[in-house]
């Protein structure tokens, strides 16, 4: 026999047509979904929800006194299938500044390596009644299929090639407060584009929020009818940077490469790598962003990495925490009202 668990219902909403009905619908959050497993289907109003509550959350990590409850009680799962520093780190503290039971999972170790099945490993982990999964897969749609078999919320931290949909928020975000808006800017995202979970996401995001992108790669590291995505793709550093409000630079991913896509690391540098001269061509206050991990001399230039005016790279890992303290927030509202 199976026992199916039920939950409180929700208040019922105000009639419609009512001056309360009217109220409750200028209150109600544009994001409402129970799981983040990406930043396409996402409107403009929800990516904007998400980020005026990162917003917040950024002013209060500045503070002496970090720690909220609204998560008290809740179990948050990290399940990480490939290695991460930054990300992993960042869901951690978000978790536990919101005041939740943070357990990050070594898969290395789990049965995972002994032969278990991703759904397996979802229904084990869901008889344990965690509230929120952060998920990391090196297979595209995994974390989607995953989410289907769990009860809990689901947050997608990266799935192969596919989508990292709390990087280009917090990308969104660093952009937002350091150049006020989003809409109209002109964006150079350059490098690995082929392999990018995070140029994808990031593309997503931009075009919906009114940006222009380019993506600037090698013809060898571009996949193919990226056109289709409504950005502008071009194969000369030069030219791509050129009149460019931001100038996201990524990795080469030589784990997901299969074969040489490159002549070499220094020939690659060479034409692709950022520096202070080729930088020249983007407008006078362009902004250099990436994601890191960062190669010093292969994508981009250290000198130029390390430049105060220019880069937002240590913005972007601030904003990191906030802005999945506010996916994680968001994605347990009806949890929480269901309490």
């Amino acid at each position: 026999m199976i026992r199916v668990t039920t939950f409180a219902r929700l208040p019922p909403r105000p009639r419609a047509g009512t001056i309360a009905a009217a109220m409750a619908l200028a209150n109600e959050p544009a994001f409402a979904r129970q799981h983040l497993l990406g930043i396409e289907g996402l409107s403009a109003a929800e990516i904007e929800d998400l980020l005026d509550l990162a917003d917040g959350f950024v002013e209060l990590n500045r503070q002496s006194e970090k720690k909220l409850q609204l998560l008290r009680g809740r179990t948050l799962i990290n399940l990480f299938f490939e290695p991460s520093t930054r990300t992993q780190t960042s869901f951690e503290l978000a978790g536990k500044r919101l005041g939740a039971d943070v357990v990050n999972m070594a898969v290395a170790r789990s049965s995972v390596v002994k032969g278990e099945t991703l759904i397996d490993t979802a229904m084990t982990l869901n008889a344990m009644h965690p509230d929120v999964l952060v998920v990391r897969h090196h297979e595209s749609g995994a974390v989607a299929l995953l989410a289907r078999h769990v009860r809990c919320a689901v947050i997608n931290a990266g799935d192969g090639a596919h989508e990292h949909p709390t990087q280009a928020l917090l990308d969104a975000l660093t952009i937002r407060r350091r150049k006020g808006r989003i809409a109209g800017l002109v964006v150079a995202i350059c490098g690995d584009i082929l392999h990018s979970r995070v140029a994808r996401s990031n593309i997503l995001l931009l075009r919906t929020m009114g940006a222009r992108v380019r993506v600037v790669a090698p013809p060898t590291l571009l996949p193919r009818a990226v056109e289709s995505l409504g950005v502008e793709a071009v194969t000369d550093m030069q030219r791509g940077l050129e009149d460019a409000d931001i100038v996201m630079m990524l990795r080469l991913q030589s784990e997901r490469m299969q074969g040489s896509l490159v002549p070499s690391v220094r020939e690659y540098f060479h034409f692709f790598g950022l520096t202070h001269e080729k930088l020249r061509a983007a407008k006078p206050d362009a902004m250099i962003m990436h994601p890191g991990p960062m190669n010093r001399g292969v994508e981009i230039d250290g000198v130029v990495a390390d430049d105060i005016n220019r880069s937002a790279i240590l913005d972007q890992v601030e904003m990191g925490v906030a802005v999945r303290m506010a996916v994680l927030d968001a994605t347990t509202r009806r949890l929480r009202a269901q309490a």
